[in-house]
C-alpha cells in the first residue's frame, strides 16, 4: 500500500494521521533535535508557562527552557536558540514556546505516532516515515495559528524525500522547497521579530547535521514527553 503524505499548514488543520511529523524549523523543533542529540535524555514539551514551572515542580528539578516572541521567557534557565543546548546534561529539558510546543501537543491529539521534523534531521525524518510505511501527516507549527513559509519549506523538503502519494497541500509545500536555491534562503524567506536570530537562522538552516528522530513517548502531566 503505498503512503499518503499530508502536509497541514497550520495545527488547525491538522487531520487524523498513523503518523504525525511536527515542524517548527525555527525553532522548537530545531531546538528539541539538537537537545536530544547532544544527550539530553527526555524534552517535555509544555503548552504555556505556568505549565512549564508545573512540570518541572512535579519532577523535582530540570532545565527550564523556553520563549514568548523569540525572547526568552523571564527567570527560566534557557531560550529556544539550539545553540544553548549542546552542552549534553543528564537533566530533563522543559520547553515552551510560542508556536512549535503547542503544535506538537495538537498532533499527539490528531496522531498515533508523532516525531519532529527539522532541517537537520531532515533525512532521517523522511527514513523514519518512509520506515513506517503508513499515512503520514506534515504538521507545521505556523506562527500564531497562520501560515509560515519557513515551516512550508522544511516541509516540502521533508515530502520529496518520501515515496507515496500526495495531497495538494503536499505538493504545495514541495513548490515552495523548489523555490529556494538554499535552506538558508527558505527560512530567510519569512519576516522574523526582533532582530538578533541570524546566528540561529544559519544553524537551523544546516541541513542533515543529525541522524535521529525525536518522538512523542507519553504525557507527563500537561507536556508531552519526546525521546529518541
Amino acid at each position: 500500500m503505498a503512503v499518503r503524505v499530508h502536509v497541514a499548514f497550520t495545527p488547525v488543520e491538522a487531520i487524523e494521521a498513523h503518523v504525525g511529523v511536527v515542524v517548527d524549523v525555527m525553532r522548537a523543533t530545531s531546538t528539541i533535535t539538537q537537545a536530544l542529540a547532544s544527550g539530553y535524555p527526555r524534552v517535555l514539551a509544555a503548552p504555556g508557562i505556568d505549565e512549564a514551572r508545573g512540570v518541572r515542580e512535579a519532577l523535582g528539578g530540570g532545565l527550564l527552557g523556553g520563549e514568548r516572541n523569540a525572547v526568552r521567557i523571564e527567570g527560566f534557565d534557557a531560550g529556544a536558540s539550539p545553540r544553548e543546548f549542546l552542552d549534553g546534561r543528564d537533566v530533563p529539558v522543559i520547553f515552551s514556546t510560542t508556536n512549535g510546543t503547542r503544535a506538537i501537543l495538537t498532533a499527539v491529539q490528531h496522531c498515533d505516532e508523532v516525531l519532529l521534523g527539522s532541517l537537520l534531521n531532515v533525512s532521517a525524518v523522511a527514513r523514519a516515515v518512509r520506515e513506517r510505511g503508513r499515512d503520514a501527516t506534515i504538521v507545521c507549527a505556523g506562527f500564531q495559528g497562520a501560515f509560515a513559509i519557513d515551516d512550508a519549506y522544511c516541509a516540502g523538503r521533508i515530502v520529496a524525500l518520501v515515496d507515496g502519494s500526495r495531497t495538494d497541500a503536499a505538493v504545495a509545500s514541495e513548490v515552495i522547497a523548489r523555490t529556494f536555491p538554499n535552506a538558508l534562503d527558505g527560512l530567510n524567506a519569512r519576516t522574523y521579530g526582533p532582530p538578533g536570530l541570524e546566528d540561529d537562522l544559519a544553524w537551523c538552516s544546516q541541513v542533515d547535521t543529525i541522524d535521529v528522530v525525536p518522538r512523542f513517548t507519553r504525557m507527563v502531566g500537561a507536556a508531552a514527553e519526546l525521546a529518541l
